[in-house]
């Protein structure tokens, strides 16, 4: 106490302490209307100067001195309280602050300025360069003064912080306050505290649409209410918190945020808000990059503001989080929520796919039966979401939450699922569900059940233990290694043969002739359905290869691959071959006469080629190997239309005899069978000796063959029943393949969290290529699919795409844009008939094509690092189609050279129709700057026309005995 009276002084000694310069000040605060005039000096620096009503006067005259004294060099602080300003003195504070070149903050409080005064400080302020910091406070500006504040702040680039506190600015003045902030870009913080709540509207608006980093605080307290915050927004986090604020205010802020890219965070909590406002909202879903999180919980949002806010989501990509729990809206609402994180078909994109985490439910929040099929729906097919949140739901039964667990098996993207006070989680049957669905599903991290019967009655502990082990590293195990083995029970017949040797007609006999012959086989009602609908689709179907199944009583699948023998078609026989050790036999057919509608029987040297040409075809393709278990490939010869010769004809006696040759000329190459079968194609009686050799032979083949994983054997069945349970698609994802084996298969399956996921992924692809290579489904590891139909995919999608018609398109020598043949594909493959086939594209998008086509090297990208390249497709070159190649003539603009390619071994083995175009595809690959490449196929001679200097080289080996593919020099041409 002693210490405080003796820094307090009178002003005489601080006139005398200026005028001597004794002293040095950094702050200084001036309090008039004082009880008694003097002066406390509260530290070294610090000084606070008291004025009474009597001594007024002195306040004008110690501006005035402080100005002129180098006692203020180092003022950084200046504070007036109850100052009633003249002009005067307003120009004596001018002098001081430019005679002051450290003063950083000013504050007035409880100040009164009239307009001219307000002027004069509006003037020092555009002048001054120094100042960083103003507040006002119970000053009584007034709309007016904060009009002439504003228009001095917009040409002050130095002040940062702004304040007014408890002053009615209202909306004129927040107006022209929002004004002044389009203009100014300086200023850091802004705090107003005003008795309207409606200030904020402008101010925060001008903030958003203008993108500051400002720190915005505002205060109201109305008709004598305690105050409490309007709003807040902290650059530093880039978080949007509002508070309080009427509808017209809240679409202002929306309308704002459209283009903004400094709020990431904007909650909203408590604010009432309508569908007019949602609809706003929507464009700034749709328009803004950087809002990462929204909270509208409890704001009474009701379905039409909901339907608004989900369409915002289909074009958004940018926010992450949204909560909307504690709203009033229903089931409707909450399936035009999910449905842009929803997909309906395994060929639809999922329209959004960075939002991670939703939130929703609450008392007046009514799911209902459409709100749950939209949230199993939604939780079966994204791919996306991190964190779902069902909050104090009332609506939902126990049995719905069943259901909600069980689509849980198949998701493997959300990590936390919580449940937080809803009524229906309770229950014996729903607690075992969950842990079965833990069982399947190991990357549900946290599930959060607090305030839920299941947790008041304490029976949580055994779920929050299984996610505890859930996320503990298993040990590995080599599942392939010991995985059991077992005899194949599926054999594959390639009917081989010429056009018109009359395939077709014998398989159907066949077919038939099996079930005859079968005392337990019985055609199904299906059976009975699809022969007779299967001749309608024939007739408008273009030819191609046709799969026939069919099982005897031992259950052994027998399944009869109809290559189709048009030329056109050769190329694909290739890629239809059996891999090395597949169950598989071929019957290769030869009509006794020339065409079938006519009496005109082939010579035997005709037979002799038919056979010849197939023969070489199977010993090319095979895979020869130096192992003892080696199989070579099993054959059967089938002369068909035999009904129609004298069978004691010289030239059928002949015919025998080569076919003999042939069958010492192959010895050691393929398994010849001795008998040569004799048939009239239509009759299934004169099939019935080779149905019985077929099912024999391939009962004998299976028991010869590698053996194969059990596990593929229930894993069929598996795929038939997803096949039944999807509309019998012919196709199905590769994550599809990943549910399934997730779900179904345990020993596939990925256990825990730190699981190896790329083991398992190798031990699914090991098992989908042995599905394969035992011809039960088609799959490439590179194209994201597994074919489930053969048929399908060899007769309506590769082998149409052999016959794509381009040449009135803009087609050139085989080149052709992706969108041209997108167009064409779309076009071609259909079906013909309503409601018979299935349409490519319900199965199929047309890059999955491109990419099969690239995979089986029937195209090749021009620029493969261009996206729109155009596509070189060798079969659709407008000079290979319908006539012999010729060797072209050279002229001074291009030369032309080649090489004579065949195999060491041409006897037996030959390049097969498919090998060219893959040639010249690969050719096109490593000669990438040939302006164009053909191979022609006419007596295995190639041709290549390019017009480039340089020099080519390619050796290729291959399992057809291929000798070279030599250099050719261009430095001529």
């Amino acid at each position: 106490m002693a210490s405080n009276q003796n820094n307090l002084r009178d002003l005489q000694w601080l006139f005398q302490a200026i005028e001597f310069e004794s002293i040095s000040l950094q702050s200084i605060s001036f309090y008039l209307s004082q009880p008694n005039s003097n002066c406390f000096q509260e530290t070294e620096n610090s000084i606070n100067i008291n004025i009474s009503k009597e001594n007024l006067s002195y306040f004008s005259i110690l501006l005035k001195e402080l100005a002129t004294t180098k006692t203020t060099q180092s003022l950084q602080n200046l504070e007036f309280h109850r100052v009633e300003w003249e002009a005067q003195q307003l120009q004596n504070l001018k002098l001081l602050l430019e005679n002051n070149s450290k003063a950083k903050q000013i504050v007035f409080r409880r100040n009164r300025f009239g307009k001219e005064c307000l002027l004069e400080l509006s003037e020092i302020l555009k002048r001054n360069r120094v100042i960083r910091e103003i507040m006002l406070s119970e000053s009584g500006i007034g709309s007016i003064g904060a009009a002439i504040l504003a228009s001095a702040l917009k040409v002050n680039d130095s002040l940062e912080e702004l304040q007014i506190w408890e002053d009615s600015i209202g909306s004129k003045g927040a107006e022209e306050l929002s004004k002044m902030i389009e203009a100014n870009s300086s200023i850091k913080l802004l705090t107003i505290f005003d008795s309207d709540a409606i200030t904020a509207n402008p101010l925060i608006s001008a903030v958003l649409a203008r993108n500051r980093a400002m720190e915005v605080h505002i205060w109201s307290g109305e008709n004598g209410e305690k105050s409490s915050k309007i709003l807040e927004f902290v650059p530093e986090n880039n978080t949007l918190r509002i508070y309080r604020l009427d509808l017209s205010g809240c679409c202002r802020v929306a309308c704002a945020l459209g283009l903004n890219t400094t709020v990431k965070s904007l909650d909203l909590t408590g604010i009432r808000l309508k569908s007019r406002w949602a609809k706003e909202f929507r464009w700034v879903l749709e328009q803004n990059q950087s809002l990462k999180e929204v909270n509208l919980s409890k704001t009474c949002l009701k379905d039409k503001g909901i339907v608004y806010v989900a369409a915002g989501l289909f074009k958004n990509q940018k926010l992450e989080r949204l909560h909307l729990d504690g709203n009033w809206f229903s089931g409707v609402g909450v399936e035009h929520l999910l449905c842009p994180l929803s997909r309906f078909s395994s060929l639809q994109f999922q329209a959004n796919i960075t939002l991670k985490s939703v939130t929703f439910g609450g008392g007046r929040t009514k799911i209902g039966r459409d709100g749950l099929t939209a949230i199993v729906q939604m939780i079966t097919t994204n791919e996306s979401v991190t964190h779902l949140g069902i909050r104090d739901d009332q609506s939902l039964r126990a049995e719905d939450f069943i259901r909600i667990f069980r689509s849980l098996e198949k998701n493997a993207s959300l990590r936390q699922f919580s449940l937080q006070g809803c009524k229906g989680v309770d229950g014996e049957l729903l607690l075992q569900t969950i842990m079965d669905t833990l069982q399947i599903n190991p990357w549900i991290e946290a599930i959060d059940l607090a305030k839920t019967p299941l947790h008041i009655k304490g029976k949580t502990g055994a779920i929050y233990q299984k996610l505890g082990q859930n996320g503990k590293a298993e040990p590995e195990i080599d599942l392939l290694k010991d995985m059991p083995l077992t005899v194949p029970k599926s054999c594959r017949v390639f009917l081989c043969g010429q056009e018109y040797a009359g395939k077709s007609t014998l398989c159907n006999s066949i077919s038939q002739s099996f079930f005859s012959s079968s005392s337990s086989s019985k055609l199904s009602y299906v059976e009975h359905v699809k022969t007779l609908v299967q001749p309608v689709e024939q007739a408008v179907k273009p030819a191609g290869m046709r799969i026939k199944t069919f099982k005897d009583e031992e259950d052994t699948k027998i399944s009869i691959w109809n290559l189709a023998g048009q030329h056109e078609f050769y190329s694909l026989h290739d890629l239809m071959f059996p891999g090395h050790g597949s169950a598989s036999l071929f019957l290769i057919a030869s009509s006794l006469f020339r065409k079938p509608n006519n009496r005109e029987p082939k010579n035997p040297e005709e037979i002799e080629e038919d056979l010849n040409y197939w023969l070489r075809f199977i010993v090319s393709n095979s895979k020869r190997a130096s192992s003892q278990q080696f199989i070579l490939p099993n054959v059967t010869v089938v002369l068909t239309h035999f009904d129609k010769i004298n069978q004691s004809s010289r030239n059928l006696q002949n015919t025998v005899d080569l076919i003999q040759k042939l069958r010492d000329k192959f010895k050691g190459f393929v398994e010849f069978y001795p008998t040569v079968f004799t048939v009239d194609a239509r009759s299934s009686a004169s099939v019935s000796k080779l149905t019985n050799h077929v099912r024999q032979t391939s009962k004998t083949i299976l028991q010869r063959v590698p053996r194969v994983y059990e596990l593929c054997y229930d894993l069929i069945q598996t795929l038939s029943q997803w096949r039944s349970d999807n509309y019998n698609k012919p196709a199905m994802r590769w994550r599809e393949f990943d549910e399934i084996c997730q779900v179904k298969i345990p020993c596939l399956r990925v256990r825990s969290r730190l699981d190896n996921r790329e083991k398992v992924e190798m031990r699914r692809r090991a098992i989908a290529n042995c599905l394969h290579h035992i011809g039960e489904i088609i799959y490439f590891d590179e194209l994201g699919f597994l074919i489930l139909d053969c048929e399908w995919f060899c007769g309506e999608v590769v082998a149409q795409l052999l016959r794509l018609d381009v040449r009135k398109q803009s087609a050139n020598n085989g080149f052709i844009s992706r969108k041209e043949l997108e167009k064409i594909l779309k076009g071609n493959l259909q079906s013909q008939i309503p409601g018979v086939g299935s349409k490519v594209f319900e199965n199929l998008e047309v890059n999955d094509l491109v990419k099969m086509m690239l995979k089986l090297e029937l195209c090749y990208e021009q620029d493969p690092t261009d996206s729109n390249s155009p596509l070189l497709i060798p079969s659709i070159i407008e000079e290979g189609r319908g006539r012999p190649q010729r060797w072209q003539i050279s002229s001074p603009e291009c030369v032309y050279a080649g090489r004579h390619l065949e195999c060491d071994d041409s006897g037996h083995m030959f390049l097969t129709p498919g090998f060219f175009p893959r040639l010249q595809v690969r050719a096109f690959a490593v000669f990438c700057f040939v302006l164009s490449v053909w191979v022609f196929p006419d007596a295995e001679d190639s041709c290549f026309r390019t017009s480039p200097p340089g020099k080519y080289h390619e050796s290729l080996q291959n399992e057809n005995g291929l000798t070279e593919y030599s250099t050719h020099s261009t430095a001529s041409f």
